[in-house]
Formats: C-alpha cells, sequence, structure tokens
C-alpha cells in the first residue's frame, strides 16, 4: 500500500516519489498585503462546486485504477485534463485551468462567490487511501488558490463543509472538535470574525456579501445528511443534537436579517430532500424557508453533480403526502412538478422555496460546469459594494418596514395527524409561528436583489485538450430570454442597460441584437422568482420537447447515472 505526504507551498506540491509530482496552484503574490478598494457592484454572483482536486492522477492511466495507475484493463485513458463521464476524479491542470478562466474573464464581472464543497479526492482507490493530512492539504491549497483568484481582488467568497472534506467519510460529530478549529484556520479568509462562534460550534456561519443589504449563510447540511451516523437527525427530544442547534442558529439568524430588511442565499453542499435529509432535519429546513420566505432569495447547493431545481413545499411537512418511489432523479423531480396545483395563485406561492442545485468541476461521472447568476440592482445610484448609505437602497428599506408593519401574512401548517401520540414529539406538530410571505418580496416579484436568471458554462471537448490545446469552457445554456441580452432597441436611454451576461463572454451568434431564436436559450425564464420557477416546472410535465431538453442539461449530455 503506499502512504503519501504533501506540502503546499506558493503554489508548489511535493508528493513522495511514489506519486506523481504536480502543480495544484499557480499563485501570484504581487497582491500579498494590498487592501482591495470598493468594487463596482455587477450584478452577478458565481456558484462553483465539487472540485475533487486529485494529488495521484496521472495522465494516460487506466480509468479501472481511478486514474491513478497505467496498463490496467479499463476504458479510454485518463486524459490531461480530465476524463469527461468517468469516476475519475480532477487533476491539478484542470483545477487551475477552471480557477485561471475565471480569473481571466470573470473576476471583473462578479460580485461573490458561493463555494459548495468538496475539495479532496473520493476515497475510491483502496490502494491509496485517504489520510485526513491529505484532506486538509487539498482544502487549504483550493482555498489559497480562491483566495488569490477572488479575495485580493476585493470579491467574497462563501466556502461550505463537503461530506468529503472530512474523514472519516460521511461521518462528522458534534462541535467544537479538531476539524472545525482547522477549517477555520483553511478558511480564515473567508469567514467574518462575528461568524467565528458559530464556526467553531458547528462550521457553519453568516457572511454580508453586499453589506448591510444581502447576506449568505453557509450551512454544515452534514449535521442534516442520513449518511452521517454521528449524529441524532435533529429529533424533536434531543434538543442538543446538532443538527438542531443549527437550525436554532439559523432561525436566530434570520430574525435578525430579516429585522435588518436584508436578503439571505442559503448555501451548502448536499442539498435538502426527504431521501437525503433526516426526516426531521429535513421538515425544520423547510418550515424555515416558508416562515421566512420573504427573506430568504433562494438555496444552492451541490453534492450530486446533478444540474437540477427542486422546491421545499408547504405539503412536505403536513403529512399529507407520501414520498414519490420514482426509481431516477428525473423522475422524482417530474412527478412532484405534475402534483404543482394550477391555477397558480397567491396562496399557493406562499407554500414554495426553490433549490438549485449546481453540476460540478470534477469530470465525474460528468464534465465540468460552473454558473453565473445574475440579479436585481436596479436603482442603486452609488451600484459599488458598499451600498449601506445609498439612498435607494434605505427607501426601499424603509418601504419593506412599513409593509411589513401594516401586511403580515399569518399561515399555518396542516396537523391531520397530531393527536396520534406517536406524532405529537415530532417538529411537524409544533410548527405554529407566524409564516412571513409577502407577494412584493424579491423572492416572489423582480425587484431590487431578486435573482434574474443564470448561464450554465461547461467544458464539452475536455478529453481533447492537452499540453499543446488550451482548455476552454462554453456556454452550455441560459435562463434568459433572448429579449434581455440586449437593451430596447427603441429605449430612449439605453446607458442603464443591465447586460445579464457580458457580450464577450457569449457566443458570436449571441453578441449582435437581432437574434430572434437560440438553442442557447431554451427556457426562456423572464426571472428567477418562486412564480417564474413554478411555471417552468409545470410547463416541463406539459411539454416533452422542453422536458428532454432538461433531462439532457441535468446530466450534461451524458447518461443518467
Amino acid at each position: 500500500m503506499r502512504t503519501q505526504s504533501l506540502l503546499f507551498t506558493l503554489g508548489l506540491c511535493c508528493i513522495a516519489s511514489t506519486a506523481p509530482t504536480q502543480i495544484v496552484l499557480d499563485l501570484d503574490t504581487s497582491l500579498d498585503g494590498l487592501q482591495p478598494s470598493p468594487r463596482k457592484l455587477h450584478g452577478r454572483f458565481l456558484h462553483i462546486t465539487d472540485i475533487h482536486p486529485d494529488p495521484f492522477y496521472e495522465p494516460g492511466a487506466s480509468q479501472s485504477s481511478a486514474c491513478h495507475r497505467a496498463n490496467l484493463k479499463g476504458n479510454r485513458p485518463a486524459g490531461y485534463y480530465g476524463t469527461p463521464y468517468s469516476s475519475c476524479d480532477s487533476p491539478f491542470s484542470l483545477t487551475n485551468a477552471t480557477l485561471d478562466f475565471l480569473d481571466e474573464h470573470w473576476t471583473s464581472e462578479i460580485d461573490f462567490v458561493i463555494w459548495t464543497g468538496d475539495n479532496a479526492r473520493h476515497d475510491n482507490d483502496d490502494e491509496i487511501p485517504r489520510p485526513l493530512d491529505e484532506i486538509y492539504d487539498l482544502n487549504r491549497a483550493v482555498a489559497r488558490k480562491m483566495e488569490h483568484v477572488f479575495v485580493s481582488k476585493g470579491i467574497p467568497v462563501v466556502p461550505s463543509l463537503g461530506n468529503n472534506d472530512i474523514w472519516p467519510h460521511n461521518k462528522l460529530s458534534a462541535g467544537p472538535n479538531n476539524i472545525f478549529e482547522e477549517f477555520s484556520s483553511i478558511w480564515s479568509a473567508f469567514i467574518p470574525p462575528t461568524s467565528s462562534a458559530s464556526f467553531h460550534q458547528g462550521a457553519y456561519f453568516s457572511t454580508e456579501v453586499i453589506p448591510d443589504a444581502v447576506a449568505a449563510f453557509s450551512l454544515n447540511t452534514l449535521y442534516f445528511y442520513k449518511k452521517n451516523h454521528a449524529v441524532g437527525g435533529c429529533d424533536y427530544a434531543e434538543p442538543k443534537d446538532p443538527g438542531n442547534i443549527q437550525l436554532d442558529w439559523l432561525e436566530e439568524q434570520l430574525e435578525i436579517f430579516r429585522s435588518r430588511q436584508m436578503q439571505v442565499w442559503i448555501t451548502g453542499h448536499v442539498p435538502p430532500s426527504e431521501t437525503k435529509y433526516f426526516p426531521e432535519c429535513y421538515y425544520r429546513l423547510v418550515e424555515l424557508n416558508l416562515r421566512f420566505q420573504d427573506t430568504i432569495l433562494g438555496n444552492l447547493y451541490g453534492h450530486l453533480n446533478v444540474d437540477h431545481f427542486s422546491f421545499l413545499g408547504a405539503d412536505d411537512i403536513d403529512m399529507s403526502t407520501e414520498t414519490s418511489s420514482s426509481s431516477t432523479l428525473f423522475e422524482t423531480l417530474i412527478a412532484g412538478f405534475s402534483e404543482i396545483p394550477e391555477p397558480l395563485v397567491d396562496t399557493h406561492y406562499d407554500n414554495y422555496a426553490v433549490v438549485n442545485v449546481n453540476g460540478a468541476i470534477v469530470p465525474n461521472p460528468y464534465i465540468p460546469s460552473f454558473r453565473i447568476f445574475t440579479y436585481n440592482t436596479t436603482g442603486l445610484s452609488s451600484f459599488t459594494s458598499d451600498v449601506g448609505s445609498d439612498p435607494y437602497l434605505q427607501t426601499i428599506k424603509a418601504t419593506q418596514r412599513q409593509r411589513t408593519l401594516n401586511h403580515e401574512q399569518v399561515r399555518t401548517f396542516k396537523k391531520p395527524k397530531c393527536e396520534r401520540k406517536e406524532c405529537r414529539s415530532t417538529w411537524r406538530c409544533q410548527f405554529d409561528k407566524p409564516r412571513h410571505s409577502d407577494s412584493q418580496s424579491p423572492s416572489r416579484r423582480n425587484s431590487l436583489w431578486s435573482p434574474l436568471g443564470f448561464a450554465q458554462y461547461y467544458m464539452p471537448r475536455l478529453a481533447e485538450f492537452d499540453q499543446t490545446h488550451d482548455p476552454e469552457f462554453e456556454l452550455e445554456y441560459m435562463t434568459f430570454p433572448l429579449s434581455r441580452l440586449h437593451p430596447d432597441e427603441e429605449a430612449q436611454d439605453v446607458t442603464d442597460h443591465q447586460y445579464v451576461i457580458p457580450l464577450r463572454l457569449l457566443p458570436e451568434e449571441l453578441r449582435q441584437p437581432g437574434v430572434v431564436e437560440s438553442e442557447y436559450t431554451p427556457y426562456e425564464l423572464d426571472d428567477l422568482t418562486i412564480p417564474s420557477w413554478l411555471d417552468f416546472a409545470t410547463r416541463l410535465t406539459k411539454d416533452e420537447g422542453l422536458r428532454l431538453r432538461f433531462k439532457e442539461f441535468m446530466y450534461i449530455g451524458g447518461v443518467e447515472e
């Protein structure tokens, strides 16, 4: 059995002679010690997830060895920048190429980064087991690269702990512990001092990505994950369970940010679902999403490596429905979408929150991808990341505050089985607090901070790239309608037009106005508010052609796993 020792120093990865020597970091140290100046807001942010760098990856090796050893039976040999649609992790060449591409093309165009975990290789090779030191070193190396690419330019980064970022795999007990202590050092550039206590307690924290306006929560989803047998699963009878403590913290944070008329994104690694989460953890998270619907802009996760969206709904916790027995994720999603009531009215919108799951950088089992979200910044006069004194923002906050005082939606969850003894001591029989839903909130109506759409970038020709052919990311698709890509030609003043995607980063055919149809814009969503997502979900159940495109995008051109 091979042993290994990793040392990362300013971009050099020095590994024992039994492992290939690779460069995991290409760091420009010229910015060290410099304080970034306030940045202009661009109305965009990046979501990137599941990088999975592998220090033992060998180009030309066999896939059957996890791309670690050659001369073994297997499919096509491992490529220089990665092996598409395989069970192999990412070579450092792909890690570097991805972050260098983002540095060159996107750091001048985005406001913050959501980075949702898994920055170590999978533990899928019995001949090369993963020691804890390797996991830390890989996370430290990628974090250092993220710091140089983004934080040095004043771009906040919000990381999340992945199930492959710990050892043993999937097993994480209550904190404080040595793992949280180590990650507090690894992520010191990302965690604000005000969140130090919660991070040491449970590896979760909040940070204001746009001060006094928009925050992001990084959840430790391992405390909700069914495969983590080191925790109790948020049982109502166990208030000290780490999952319950985290959700208590989340509730308190939501109250604070709502009182400040701020908007928030909820982010984490493992996406919430009845199949992935402990039931009681899932019910509590659904209830918080619905109770604070006027404050939460959306949910962003990774882990599954499958590009899709889903809903957290009131039906999940009112004990009136059963979990679908469909065999695949795609079938489960479509079956759930078919149960959305029509016609959709405000009372129905109150009952939903949206979850977005991004594809991964690692080409396992698909191909590398990342996502650029665009959000509404209409009316901000200063239009910089220091927006706290902006008069338009203060007017919006005053309006929200008055609306909150004058119009409080109070809705309760059905409790049809709570009279039964076995149900009384469950969370679903305790949900009796007012739900803050508001048809005018940014999650429901396109307004300041509302998500408008996203562009998905991927690397379809991954296998073709080598030392002489640099890798390139290409646009896969966008949620925007074509009409949003360019200013209205009949408008009197187009100087304030916010390009949802910079023209230079679009395919040539989309850079000029006048295009009436494109394969890049199959969804034509006006925005990413809850009504838009629900309308799109119902369209998927009725339009077979659209449904097939959605499935193709889900698996990024590959076969459903």
